[in-house]
């Protein structure tokens, strides 16, 4: 009986010791080791990538926003704010103030078929209006020269970056409501047009965020 007590009492207490050991090693020291190679290696990363404005953090390169105005009376889907670059359309899957912070509230694609009826109602609908909007005077949108990123979200929603075509499209339509000539925005689009990574994989790509912050730097000190 004693010997029975001894030995389940020591069995008990290795347990115990496994126990606090694993969660020392498990629970405490990996975490901290990653948490340190990440931060002295991949510091901006670990840290979500995040882009500062003014001092401020307003958003992630990796996440998308929108640039609306505010909602009016009545009305349900905000209209966009044609002094900002406008990024991919997001079907309504998250929303945001313009430069501050990103409320999501989901994240996906519209899992439509090519054919599907309303996806097309919904491409071409995005192409009328991105013809419309973009049209100013002097300059005329064709549908031809209307990107795929311009009508259809990603798969996730939530892409940061719109294609090189889609900026350039947007260029004179910021100039005019800015106040800015068209070889200044121009420029922005180009000093911001990130290439294929590494040279090969994916494709070239504006980070919109990041253009806007440049932008409303360029108009403040104009």
């Amino acid at each position: 009986m004693n010997n029975s007590v001894t030995n389940t009492a020591r069995l008990l207490g290795a347990g115990l010791r496994a126990l606090l050991v694993l969660t020392l090693v498990t629970g405490v020291i990996y975490p901290l080791v990653v948490t340190g190679i990440a931060q002295a290696l991949f510091h901006n990363k670990a840290n979500g990538s995040e882009i500062k404005a003014d001092g401020k953090v307003v958003g992630s390169s990796l996440i998308g926003q929108a640039y609306n105005l505010p909602l009016k009376k009545g009305q349900e889907t905000p209209d966009p704010d044609l002094k900002w670059f406008q990024g991919r359309p997001q079907n309504g899957l998250g929303t945001n103030s313009v430069n501050t912070q990103y409320k999501l509230i989901l994240s996906g694609a519209t899992n439509r078929s090519g054919d599907n009826k309303d996806l097309i109602a919904w491409v071409k609908a995005a192409q009328s209006a991105v013809i419309k909007d973009n049209s100013v005077s002097g300059y005329t949108v064709k549908a031809s020269e209307v990107p795929a990123d311009a009508v259809t979200s990603s798969g996730s929603g939530l892409d940061p970056d719109i294609s090189p075509q889609y900026a350039e499209i947007q260029v004179h339509r910021v100039a005019a409501k800015n106040g800015l000539s068209a070889a200044q925005v121009e420029k922005l689009v180009k000093d911001h047009t990130e290439g294929r990574t590494l040279g090969f994989m994916g494709e070239p790509r504006v980070n919109v965020l990041e253009l806007n912050i440049a932008l409303k730097s360029l108009v403040a000190k104009g």
